[in-house]
């Protein structure tokens, strides 16, 4: 079948499809990946718009439950693709990778994986030590707790403060991961942004997968 020609190791086809190969990666981390950078790159406008000081009160009090919700969704995917990225092993640098631009690409990978943890978490500490107190109504379905923290306005600047740094710094290193990808993909036209795509839509790019690097 057209659609399992990227996968012809010894592993089961469908299981080829799901999990990540020498030369591409599997449906499993393609959906981890373009959901939550979907949701992240929201989650940053999100966050422009609601610190806006002519922005209407109740307008901001809506869109700071959507950050929050949004944020929790973030979370919830960011744990398991964690988990998912360190046992289903990476596919391998496409030929001509010179060590720096792999040890770069290595550094941004486990920076946003880290990031994707540590920011909605930073802004849960937020709303968990914020004198106010306002409830976390995720999608208003659910009420997640707050963390066990000191509630105190410094803490709510500390945490806002680390909260804010993150979210920056994420979006620097977003910014360059993309300018990556097209670059390996206008410049090098090297598979690399290619294999972060559906197998369907990439058969054109045909390999002989060896197990995944660990």
């Amino acid at each position: 079948m057209k659609y399992f020609e990227d996968y012809s190791d010894k592993t089961p086809a469908g299981d080829r499809v799901w999990r990540n190969t020498s030369t591409r990666f599997g449906l499993v981390a393609i959906a981890f990946h373009w959901a939550i950078a979907l949701l992240f790159l929201t989650q940053l406008a999100l966050g422009y718009l609601m610190s806006r000081d002519n922005i209407d009160p109740a307008l901001q009090f809506d869109l700071f439950q959507y950050h929050k919700s949004i944020g929790f969704l973030v979370l919830a995917l960011a744990v398991p693709r964690f988990v998912w990225s360190v046992f289903s092993g990476r596919p391998q640098p496409v030929d001509g990778e010179g060590p720096a631009s792999r040890l770069a690409a290595r550094a941004a990978h486990a920076a946003l994986l880290l990031l994707t943890l540590a920011v909605p978490l930073a802004g849960w500490a937020v709303a968990s030590t914020s004198p106010l107190q306002i409830p976390s109504y995720v999608f208003d379905l659910v009420v997640v707790p707050g963390l066990p923290l000191a509630i105190s306005d410094e803490a709510e600047v500390f945490w806002s403060d680390i909260h804010a740094t993150l979210a920056y710094l994420a979006a620097a290193i977003i910014v360059l991961h993309v300018a990556a990808a097209f670059w390996h993909h206008f410049v090098r036209r090297d598979p690399t942004l290619r294999r972060m795509l559906p197998p369907s839509s990439t058969a054109g790019d045909r390999r002989n997968p060896a197990p995944p690097r660990k």
